[in-house]
């Protein structure tokens, strides 16, 4: 903060205090006219009813200079004028570092339980997934929902179809590391009629049954511009984060107007590292979790299947 706004804002601060003092003093005083019309305002309404001009009550004058004294003390103690700091040099980031510490501190007991276990025996453990459920909650089910089966643009842990692949070390990756899918736009290079054509044979893979004209086109079209990602079998490529096209599982969709817009305009989604908020062992506990939630779950299952969902 600069010298000029430093000053600023502590003049204005105490000027308004200053200035709150000098209408309570002012107000507190008794008219030095003794005459009974010195009691009045001089406004008379309906011709008896007369204004009076009296002091305020001592006590409630008593309230309001307590709270300037109140108002005075804590500036004096906390930061409020400009780039003074305090005596008590208390500052919102130490406030927030401090519970930080301490939350942290509260929560190394719990964690300690599960130190050195990996993700299947993690996944088998109930008071582990008790405490990785609340993590979620915490950490996860603002995108992929409270039970995991996300929603348009948030994939549905809870189905046996994974972008990137479900094995442990992989899951445990995305969630620490976090992912970036890219799909490109086509409707440049492929055109109105070819995004058509390739929407067609796309939905084709799936079992739904469009233009048998337009598929026959659009395979050739999908051979040379899409299976470089998806596979010749439009199977998927989970390391590029290529979906698997033929099965009923759809991120954005599964309708033929989704679809041309996925090819036309291409999508783009993002899922957020948390290795360093979260720290490895959290991260290892959601990876075991959300491994549960898929079905069929790949890892041993536990004592608490009936709270997956």
């Amino acid at each position: 903060m600069s010298y000029f706004w430093a000053g600023w804002i502590t003049v204005l601060t105490l000027g308004n205090i200053a200035f709150a003092l000098i209408i309570l003093y002012r107000t507190a005083r008794k008219p030095k006219d003794a005459r009974p019309e010195a009691d009045t305002t001089g406004h008379v309404w309906d011709g008896d009813l007369v204004e009076l001009n009296k002091p305020l009550p001592r006590w409630w004058l008593y309230l309001f200079y307590l709270s300037i004294a109140f108002a005075l003390v804590y500036l004096l103690l906390y930061p409020g004028l400009g780039a003074y700091r305090g005596l008590l040099g208390w500052t919102t980031n130490g406030q927030y570092t401090e519970e930080v510490r301490r939350a942290d501190e509260t929560s190394a007991t719990t964690y300690a339980h599960f130190k050195g276990q990996g993700v299947a025996e993690l996944a088998a453990n109930p008071e582990a997934m008790r405490t990785a459920k609340n993590l979620f909650a915490a950490n996860c089910s603002m995108c992929h929902g409270s039970d995991g089966r996300g929603s348009p643009g948030f994939p549905n842990l809870t189905a046996s179809t994974w972008q990137w692949g479900r094995d442990a070390a992989t899951v445990e990756q995305t969630i620490g590391q976090g992912r970036l899918g890219v799909m490109p736009a086509w409707k440049s290079v492929l055109g109105d009629e070819g995004v058509e054509q390739v929407a067609n044979y796309v939905l084709s893979l799936s079992g739904q049954a469009p233009d048998p004209t337009l598929v026959a086109a659009g395979g050739e079209k999908f051979a040379l511009y899409c299976s470089a990602c998806h596979g010749g079998d439009a199977h998927g490529t989970p390391a590029l984060g290529a979906p698997n096209l033929t099965d009923q599982y759809w991120l954005y969709g599964g309708s033929a107007a989704t679809v041309r817009t996925t090819i036309a305009n291409g999508r783009q989604n993002q899922m957020p590292a948390h290795q360093a908020r979260l720290g490895a062992q959290k991260v290892q506990l959601l990876a075991a979790y959300v491994l549960r939630l898929a079905a069929p779950s790949p890892l041993p299952a536990g004592e608490d299947d009936a709270d997956k969902h």
